[in-house]
């Protein structure tokens, strides 16, 4: 109680005092000429009550800068106070009101006040603002409870969003969503297409404790934009949408009855993928949809009858048994001649090849090139010029089956496309001179292949036999070797490679997983293969196995995703494994297919690569001017098409790349731009920064993702740009751009093409393909797979080219695939001097480099 209420309460405390006893035996006031008499005397046990509340202030919010009003109502009370945070308010702040209950006569007393946002503000610290009401009566004291007072607000950006998917019908969805933080916490509903979702009316729907939405079972007509909707008492926040696809797969229908047998002596019989038809980007079905079967009838007898329908089939079996003995003849006769016609050119192509020199297209000064190679101080073991007379590398002679096969050769576990004419092709220069178009249309005609992209930019393609080759989609870090003997003598097959785009691709993944590499076809699938071919792709992982599980996933037949390897857990019966580096992963497989790397965080230390750009446009004549950042991964068929689609922008790059380390913390990424001069640019962003959910970009199923900051100058003649760009994780690395140039005038050399230098060839067939020669490489091959005491083998390469993780696994399959050091030699068969460099070091370190340079200069002779 305030001291200088003091007397007060006490005068009051008496006069109350004396009115009560005055009304308890009945007195009765008189003046002049009228008179009051009370009709209802209190209770005598009335001096002995203590105050309770009929009203107690309730928790409020404040909503912008409107003040709140409390309230206390309390009986029998002599007088009512509120304290709030400890401290009296002072009672000229106090609305008072006075009445009697007239059910029980009691005196009541009311007091209200007023907060304001203010007062609230003033408030530092965890704790909230509140107030209490202190009621007295001639008895004691009572406390109300405490009524918080906190001011209401909803933030703008949702903390996660729901994302779009596509799914099969009757499949379960769940669409995510975080509210943005607020006070009092934000209701959330979900709409489809602008229209309120009420799981009551529809219970197909249902809303989660978590406010995430799940659809039971996917129907046709829940194909739609889903937005998530949060509101409070300030505001109310609308998510981005969110595209669900239901897609319907194909399905047959029975088959139909056989037709009649025809003259031809062959019956059909026909389905239908009806049952259901493929819509909404569904699946066609897989399989034939005509089947035909030999038969007999009456149009087409199959028995003979009489003496001269006998001697006719005897003639005509004794002709048929001549022209094979003939056939027979003629064809080992062949086959001796082109054994040694096929010995001859293979040793010669193969010998006067050499180590042929590499062509690298030099950087231009102050320009970063990247991934280059380190220049290895051993480099001069493979330096010894080859002969020059050999202007050519090429395999002048046919490559032809040895059995003459001119019809369709079957391999018994997959379809195989047909050969070209005679079954034959000529190689020159080791070039494949082919029409991509005509490729493309026969390869697409195939059943299996009719999701496969008719873009002739992201695929490369070639004819090849046991010779090997290489395949390279330029500027994509992708790559298919094909070793010598990997197909069988005798074989000719037409291979593929091509990437596919992530959006065309359902490729499942859950919880912490994460899309660490290109999806990579190659193919046909089926093909019969005698050893393991080497797919090379980039990967974005930080490369630290001890905070993965990486999983390798093939698509099957079916079109489901299977893991066919984790890394660090290979098996020896499995066809595959494989090798993870730095930035690139090489998969040694027997099998050709669809490939995707899959990594899932094992700890929040996890990090994936990100790769920052930074683009404007390379012309502006507006006031605006435009800075877009990618945050993309660290791929390069990711870079390459960013450039090129920044190219048809009409963008041009305007820094240098960065690399940030984005780790699976679940925080956000953010952006801002700062330091430009004021007084003559301006950013356009209302807030500080910008943001990009951290699921957005963990889960990787947006390619390009980018922000764009929009500046404008003062005038036009404002040129000169100065300002730094900052990008970063929260609680987590960061990347700052400084950029200073002017942008009418800029004459930098940063021209995005330099990025983008890969000129190889997209399809080498035969030794042209392989740096080592072949027959120099067996020869390395026998002199390191052969045990040594002092261990100057296969083991020794392996651990210096750092693959004593598949040391075991080597070992243990040398006799089913390849020889173990040609298994560690795949490290340096990919065109890259760097490669060979450190091949040449390597074999220094173990004492092999006079075993090489022999064998360089047997090369040459």
């Amino acid at each position: 109680m305030p001291l200088h209420l003091g007397p007060f309460v006490r005068w009051r405390s008496g006069l109350v005092l004396a009115w009560i006893c005055l009304f308890s035996s009945g007195f009765t006031f008189t003046g002049g000429e009228h008179a009051a008499t009370v009709t209802h005397p209190l209770p005598a046990a009335f001096s002995d009550l203590l105050p309770h509340f009929l009203v107690e202030p309730d928790d409020v919010y404040i909503v912008k800068n409107k003040p709140v009003t409390l309230t206390c109502r309390s009986t029998p009370a002599t007088q009512i106070y509120f304290k709030c945070n400890g401290e009296w308010v002072h009672q000229d702040q106090h609305l008072i009101e006075r009445d009697v209950d007239p059910a029980t006569g009691l005196p009541v007393m009311q007091v209200k006040i007023d907060i304001s946002r203010q007062q609230v503000e003033k408030i530092f610290g965890l704790d909230d603002y509140w107030c209490q009401c202190v009621a007295w009566s001639t008895t004691g004291t009572q406390k109300s409870q405490k009524a918080y007072v906190r001011i209401a607000y909803l933030r703008k950006n949702f903390e996660e969003e729901p994302l779009g998917k596509e799914v099969a019908l009757d499949q379960e969805v769940l669409l995510h969503c975080h509210p943005p933080e607020g006070v009092p916490p934000a209701e959330v509903e979900w709409q489809r297409n602008e229209e309120l979702i009420d799981p009551k009316t529809d219970p197909n729907f249902f809303i989660t404790v978590d406010h995430n939405l799940i659809i039971k079972q996917a129907r046709l007509a829940d194909t739609g934009n889903y937005t998530c909707m949060a509101k409070n008492i300030v505001a109310r926040r609308k998510s981005s949408s969110a595209t669900v696809i239901v897609y319907v797969d194909g399905g047959w229908s029975e088959w139909s009855k056989w037709s009649p047998c025809g003259a031809d002596c062959t019956m059909w019989r026909s389905r239908e993928c009806t049952q259901p038809t493929p819509s909404t980007g569904g699946k066609e079905c897989q399989g034939l949809d005509l089947q035909s079967l030999n038969c007999t009838s009456e149009q087409c007898p199959q028995t003979a009858s009489g003496a001269e329908d006998v001697a006719l089939y005897v003639g005509i079996v004794a002709v048929a048994l001549c022209l094979t003995l003939l056939l027979i003849v003629l064809v080992l006769v062949y086959r001796r001649k082109k054994e040694g016609l096929d010995a001859d050119v293979a040793d010669s192509s193969i010998l006067t090849t050499g180590f042929q020199p590499m062509g690298i297209k030099p950087t231009k000064p102050g320009v970063w090139a990247p991934r280059r190679a380190a220049h290895s101080k051993n480099s001069h073991l493979l330096t010894i010029q080859p002969d020059l007379t050999s202007t050519t590398t090429s395999y002048q002679g046919t490559l032809r089956s040895r059995h003459e096969v001119t019809g369709k050769f079957s391999v018994s576990n997959g379809p195989l496309l047909e050969p070209l004419p005679n079954g034959s092709h000529t190689l020159h220069n080791g070039k494949l001179p082919s029409d991509p178009n005509d490729f493309m249309n026969r390869l697409s005609s195939q059943t299996y292949f009719k999701t496969l992209p008719r873009d002739n930019v992201n695929t490369s393609y070639g004819t090849f036999n046991f010779l090997g080759g290489r395949l390279t989609l330029p500027n994509t870090g992708i790559s298919l070797l094909i070793p010598p003997e990997a197909i069988p003598r005798g074989k000719i097959y037409e291979i593929y490679l091509t990437i596919q785009k992530k959006e065309d691709m359902r490729l499942p993944l859950a919880g912490c997983q994460t899309l660490l590499s290109p999806v990579v076809s190659c193919g046909p699938p089926g093909v019969m293969l005698t050893r393991p071919v080497i797919l090379s792709m980039d990967h974005c992982s930080d490369a630290c196995l001890e905070n993965w599980a990486i999983r390798l996933k093939k698509q099957s037949y079916e079109g489901m995703w299977e893991d066919v390897l984790q890394l660090g857990e290979e098996v020896v019966s499995e066809p595959y494994y494989c090798q993870l580096e730095a930035e690139t992963c090489r998969v040694f497989t027997e099998q050709l297919g669809r490939f995707a790397l899959v990594g899932e965080s094992l700890s929040m230390a996890a990090s994936k690569r990100l790769k920052l750009l930074l683009f404007a446009p390379a012309y502006c004549s507006t006031l605006e001017y435009n800075i877009r950042v990618y945050c993309m991964d660290d791929t390069q068929d990711l870079l390459k098409e960013v450039m090129q689609m920044e190219r048809q922008l009409g963008g041009r790059l305007i820094d240098e790349p960065h690399v940030l380390l984005f780790k699976d913390s679940y925080h956000n990424l953010r952006l801002s731009i700062h330091d430009m001069p004021q007084a003559h640019w301006r950013s356009k962003l209302l807030a500080g920064y910008q943001e990009i959910p951290f699921y957005h970009i963990w889960s990787g199923s947006q390619r390009t993702l980018h922000c764009t900051f929009t500046l404008e100058r003062q005038s036009l003649s404002t040129c000169d740009l100065t300002c730094k760009l900052c990008v970063w994780q929260v609680e987590g690395e960061g990347q700052s751009f400084t950029l200073d140039f002017n942008i009418s005038k800029d004459i930098r050399p940063l021209d995005s093409d330099f990025l983008l230098m890969d000129n190889c060839t997209p399809a080498l067939a035969g030794p042209s393909a392989f740096q080592i020669p072949y027959l120099i490489r067996q020869k390395i091959c026998s002199s390191l797979d052969t045990p040594c005491p002092n261990g100057a083998d296969w083991r020794l390469l392996a651990q210096r080219l750092k693959l004593d993780r598949h040391l075991s696994l080597i070992a243990l399959k040398a006799n089913l695939i390849v020889p173990p050091s040609l298994q560690s030699l795949s490290k340096a068969t990919p065109p890259d001097s760097g490669n060979l460099n450190q091949l040449a070091a390597v074999m220094a370190e173990i004492g092999k480099q006079e075993a090489m340079i022999f064998l360089v200069s047997d090369g040459e002779c």
